[in-house]
Order: C-alpha cells, then sequence, then structure tokens
C-alpha cells in the first residue's frame, strides 16, 4: 500500500461574482414578483455573493462537464503535457447536464488531450464529491493507479431559474391559491452558487512545493434511520414517502416543479449537525485525536446559521476548536455543493501559510438522506 498525496489543486467558478441585489436578474422573478423570502434567506444564510454559470438573459456560458474540464486543465497549467499521464479521472455532482451519457464521460470527451483513461461519475448531492476524492485515494493507494484526478462540481442555476416555475404558479393560481412556491423550494434558489473544484492525487509528494498527505477518508450514512430531506426529481408525500417522477405525468411533472430541487427545512434543523458531527466527535475519539491536534477546521456548511450551532455541540462533547482555527469561504462563493470541498481547499492553500506537520479537518454533511464524509490531512 502507498502513501496518498494531493499535490495539485485548482478551482473554476464562472463569469463575475453575482451580488444578492442581483440574483433575479439571473434567474428571474417567479410570477413577476419578488421573492417574498429572498431576503430573509440571505440574512439568515450570510451569503454575499456567489457564481453563475449564466449571463443576464438567463442564457447558459458553461456547461457542468465544460466547468470541470476547465479546472482539470488548469491543474496543469504550469505543466499541459503531464495531463496525458492522468489513469483515473473520477467526478462527482448534484447537477449533471445529462442523466446519459453519465457525467464523468462528458468531462472527458472535453479533454482529449487526456488521452484514454479509466472515468468514473459520482451522483448524490455534497458527498459526492467526496465520494469522488475517496475513490482515487484508494485506487492510489493500492497502487492500481498512479495519477488520479477527482472533482466536484455544480452547474445547478438553471434549475432555479423562474420560468421552471411557472407551470406550477399557473396551477396555484387557477384553484385562487397563494400564487407563489412553497417555501421548501424558493429556500434553496437562494442558497447555492455553480463552480467546480479539482485535486491530483499521486503516491509521491512534491519535491519543490507543498503536498498534502491523505491520513484517511470516511464516509457514512444514516438513511437506515432518517427520512428524505434534500430531492429532486420527486415529490414528497404526506406520509414522507417519495414518488419518482417515472411513476408521474409530464403534466403532473410541470405543476409540481418535480424537476426542481427542493428541501424539508424542519427534518434539516432537527439532524443535521447532531447526526454527523456526533458521529464524528466518535470518529477522532476512536483515532486519539483531539482538537489541538487540528490546525484547520473546514466544514462545508450551506448557511452560516449552523457555524455557532456546530461549535456549541462540539464543545459540549468537549471538543472545542476555536473559530480561529475555522476556514469558510461561503460568504464570497456561495454553496457550490458537491465543490466546496474542493474549492475551499485550494483557496487555503493560496491564501495561508501552511506550514509542515499541520492537520487539515475536511467535513461535508450532506442533507440529501444524511450522510457525512470526513478526512484527515497532513501539510508536508
Amino acid at each position: 500500500m502507498h502513501e496518498v498525496y494531493i499535490n495539485k489543486l485548482a478551482s473554476f467558478l464562472p463569469n463575475d461574482p453575482v451580488c444578492n441585489d442581483s440574483m433575479e436578474d439571473y434567474l428571474g422573478f417567479i410570477n413577476g414578483k419578488k421573492s417574498k423570502i429572498r431576503s430573509l434567506i440571505l440574512r439568515s444564510n450570510g451569503i454575499k455573493q456567489r457564481y453563475y454559470a449564466l449571463d443576464k438573459n438567463g442564457c447558459a456560458t458553461h456547461t457542468n462537464a465544460t466547468l470541470v474540464a476547465q479546472v482539470v486543465k488548469k491543474i496543469f497549467d504550469s505543466n499541459p503535457q503531464e495531463i496525458a499521464s492522468v489513469d483515473l479521472l473520477t467526478c462527482g455532482t448534484t447537477s449533471p447536464d445529462t442523466l446519459l451519457p453519465s457525467h464523468a464521460v462528458m468531462v472527458h470527451g472535453q479533454l482529449p488531450e487526456m488521452g484514454s483513461a479509466e472515468v468514473v461519475s459520482h451522483a448524490g448531492a455534497c458527498c459526492s464529491g467526496m465520494h469522488a476524492f475517496k475513490q482515487a485515494y484508494l485506487s492510489v493507494k493500492d497502487g492500481e493507479k498512479n495519477k488520479a484526478v477527482c472533482c466536484g462540481s455544480e452547474r445547478i442555476s438553471p434549475m432555479m431559474k423562474a420560468q421552471n416555475f411557472d407551470a406550477e404558479i399557473k396551477a396555484i393560481a387557477a384553484i385562487e391559491k397563494n400564487p407563489y412556491i412553497a417555501f421548501e423550494k424558493d429556500f434553496l434558489r437562494w442558497m447555492l452558487s455553480d463552480g467546480a473544484g479539482a485535486f491530483l492525487l499521486e503516491n509521491k509528494k512534491n519535491d519543490n512545493s507543498i503536498s498534502l498527505k491523505v491520513e484517511w477518508i470516511d464516509i457514512i450514512s444514516f438513511a437506515n434511520k432518517l427520512n428524505t430531506c434534500m430531492y429532486m426529481g420527486a415529490h414528497k408525500s404526506d406520509d414522507g414517502d417519495l414518488i419518482s417522477y417515472h411513476e408521474m405525468t409530464a403534466e403532473e411533472i410541470a405543476n409540481l416543479s418535480v424537476m426542481s430541487l427542493k428541501q424539508d427545512v424542519k427534518i434539516l434543523s432537527e439532524n443535521i449537525v447532531e447526526t454527523g458531527f456526533g458521529y464524528l466527535i466518535e470518529l477522532l475519539n476512536e483515532k486519539q485525536i483531539g482538537a489541538d491536534d487540528i490546525d484547520y477546521f473546514l466544514p462545508h456548511i450551506s448557511s452560516y446559521f449552523f457555524q455557532p450551532k456546530i461549535f456549541d455541540f462540539m464543545k459540549k462533547a468537549g471538543f472545542t476548536i476555536p473559530y480561529k482555527r475555522w476556514f469558510l469561504n461561503l460568504e464570497n462563493v456561495g454553496n457550490i455543493g458537491a465543490g466546496s470541498i474542493y474549492v475551499m481547499l485550494d483557496e487555503l492553500l493560496r491564501t495561508k501559510p501552511l506550514e509542515k506537520g499541520q492537520k487539515i479537518l475536511l467535513v461535508v454533511p450532506e442533507s440529501a438522506r444524511f450522510s457525512y464524509a470526513f478526512a484527515l490531512l497532513t501539510v508536508c
């Protein structure tokens, strides 16, 4: 078995940042009116700007595959020929451009300079990027692959455009209800961002620059205990079961905005911190890692609303990491879902004076049906 190192990192954020007051210029006005909850959600989540792969007319400027292809090329900016030696490409996303072909092969199709390689797609939400990371890590660790690139990305903005809710609004108005989409759908329109990040993993560390040794990656699901929280391509019945779009008519799919992203906020707030961070404390205790061992704590959070809740929960468990050792960039890049942890770690390396021996803890909660991913890295 080999040691595994992150030797290069990159991130790609499309176009210029979009400030809070300009969001509906890109996404459009549902029913021709400003959202009733936009300002409320933005005050709570603390996000000040994000990135969209759209222009102000709502037209696409990039596909998801294009975002990832751009960031993979960026990994090899200093030596473009090196991309030809990549023997594994793994990609995770919530928002593939197509159901078929898979996301990873669509990315590979935009990278002819890479040559033929194994490519694997990971589906899901935020943890899908970590799934891609873990597969690349294990493939290099056991010696099957020598040079693996893993990626996390989102192009979620097209799903948040006002036109996707027109049919539902008309249906609501037709039966004389308040013509605004439900909170669980409108809520996520003000939370999400587009972008991509990538890591290059190898079994030897860099000679002349910092590498990050991957100590371990741990991923856990609590779907056996908890109901669905965030979903797309389905309708949630009153008893909590999901009805797949496969079982619905085209009219039902349109009238219920079934292909939009939705979140059950009540289930989220009741479970997301206690479930995942309770497991994290157990995991760190098992590995005999204390709070003082962590030099940088990088939790992927969807909203700054959760930051004090996580801090207080961990403090009560006897695992206090002071805020000065937290690193977050949600305020300036938004929630990029599967790509967030990649973009966050890349920014950490570009902006902080890291020292050999320092430990970096990555934490990625996923609310879809409550999965969590954790990784410990050592600067070397």
